[in-house]
């Protein structure tokens, strides 16, 4: 997929983005949050055997950004895609014949930023040593994609490891950008994720962009009656059918830039997929995005908490799963043996 390709499914979906404003042009926002961390993760988990762990990915981030901006919703939507089927382990980075990425529900994933995970963990382990897992990884590379757009800053726990295995199934029950709020509301429950975290991962869709096919519905055969019809007459002529390669911009007031924009948009019948627009139509969530829509700050804090729950689903840690050698495949028996010699010699190294 080129630089500007779009995904099929929302937050979920986040395909490319035009540019990039870097953090240091806006007034960071650090959330505050009371999210309790799973027992295994830690927030200094790091702290003394790789004390430079964050700055490596933030750094090498605003280079990828740099060049290639669309990179920035796409990584957000991988944590998002990893966490949601069978918890943050890294199973959505695994190849497969097929895997979670050859499944309808991932289709459209930037290969790019799949990349610039396994890239960022070359740097990570070359500094450490093999310690910090793709999952992590995947981790602060969705954080520091919503913060380096202009979002939240935010600490986030860490300590996961890496999965052995993969769940092509589990990818049907990721959200649609088809889904009514009901549909919607109870495709989150199982995973403890309420109508605020819902609404508030729903604003994750304030960058990026998506593909025809993820909203044709709302254009053909009839205009849907709660889209504003300039923007239905602007889509028309982007999308001439839901077969068309065209992209539209989730967000049209600020479409580069992770704010609170998307909720106006959906105040003023301007949302792009059926679960978009419907949250403003039900109301079990319209004044949460009545709420969002007038202050920034509070969007802010409740996309951070949800943010952290959905960070920590099913994780493994401790004895549990690998750190992987490279963020793609499964670590061989050889590579779990060079792991321990380099350990060892980076032991032997210190004194």
């Amino acid at each position: 997929m080129g630089k500007n390709s779009a995904s099929t499914i929302p937050f979920y979906t986040f395909l490319s983005i035009s540019s990039i404003l870097f953090a240091s042009h806006f007034h960071a926002y650090e959330a505050q949050t009371n999210v309790p961390i799973v027992k295994g993760l830690s927030y200094s988990f790091f702290s003394k055997t790789c004390p430079n762990l964050e700055t490596i990915v933030r750094t090498q981030l605003q280079k990828v950004f740099k060049q290639d901006n669309g990179q920035a919703p796409g990584l957000l939507r991988i944590f998002f895609h990893d966490c949601f089927v069978q918890g943050c382990d890294g199973s959505v980075l695994l190849d497969g014949s097929p895997g979670e990425r050859d499944q309808p529900a991932n289709g459209g994933m930037r290969t790019e930023a799949l990349q610039t995970i396994d890239n960022i963990r070359a740097l990570v382990h070359k500094e450490c040593g093999r310690i910090v897992s793709c999952a992590d990884i995947t981790v602060l590379a969705g954080r520091d994609a919503v913060f380096l757009s202009g979002g939240p800053d935010y600490p986030v726990p860490l300590g996961r490891k890496d999965g052995l295995s993969f769940n092509t199934k589990g990818t049907s029950n990721l959200p649609s950008p088809f889904n009514t709020t009901t549909v919607t509301l109870n495709t989150f429950a199982p995973k403890n994720l309420d109508v605020t975290d819902v609404v508030a991962l729903s604003g994750a869709h304030t960058f990026g962009r998506a593909h025809c096919g993820t909203f044709f519905n709302r254009l053909s055969p009839v205009v849907d009656p709660t889209m504003d019809k300039t923007l239905a007459k602007n889509l028309k002529s982007t999308c001439p059918n839901a077969n068309s390669g065209n992209v539209a911009n989730l967000d049209i007031r600020t479409p580069t830039v992770f704010d609170n924009k998307y909720y106006l948009d959906l105040m003023n019948k301007q949302g792009l997929f059926t679960s978009d627009q419907d949250l403003i139509n039900d109301k079990r969530t319209k004044g949460l995005v009545n709420d969002f829509a007038v202050n920034q700050n509070l969007f802010f804090e409740k996309f951070v908490d949800a943010f952290l729950k959905v960070s920590q689903l099913d994780v493994l840690t401790g004895n549990q799963g690998e750190i992987r050698a490279k963020c793609n495949v499964v670590n061989s028996k050889k590579s779990v043996l060079e792991d321990l010699v380099e350990e060892g010699m980076r032991l032997i190294n210190q004194f």
